[in-house]
């Protein structure tokens, strides 16, 4: 009767194998919170701004015509950052998407890799 000796290499790279998609997919969904929490926070500042603006125009205005100009011209600087906002977010989901599509293609393909080195 012969025995086996435990290689702990062999056991180490398996459980790499078998998890390197886990952790992958952990990176990628930590950097989408990283990158998404970035946008919010350009948003909100964006609004900050914008709030800030308004509240010097109605200070600084002489006269309701004024105050009206100051506050459209605001509004409307918000209204384009706005604009490029929704399409960087646009852009962001996209991106979102098609790195999730790789991985589940790559994990996919392991998996098949896997069960025909096993067969």
């Amino acid at each position: 009767m012969s025995e086996r000796t435990f290689d702990p290499n062999t056991w180490l790279d398996s459980f790499r194998e078998t998890f390197a998609s886990v952790h992958k997919a952990q990176q990628e969904g930590l950097k989408t919170i990283e990158r998404m929490a970035r946008f919010q926070y350009a948003v909100a500042g964006d609004y900050l701004e914008a709030g800030i603006a308004q509240t010097q125009a109605a200070l600084t205005a002489k006269t309701p015509i004024e105050l009206l100009a100051k506050q459209t011209e605001v509004g409307t600087q918000l209204g384009e950052k706005l604009k490029s906002r929704a399409q960087e977010f646009s852009t962001l989901a996209s991106e979102v998407q098609s790195s999730a599509s790789s991985f589940a293609t790559e994990t996919a393909t392991r998996a098949t890799a896997a069960a025909k080195k096993a067969a």
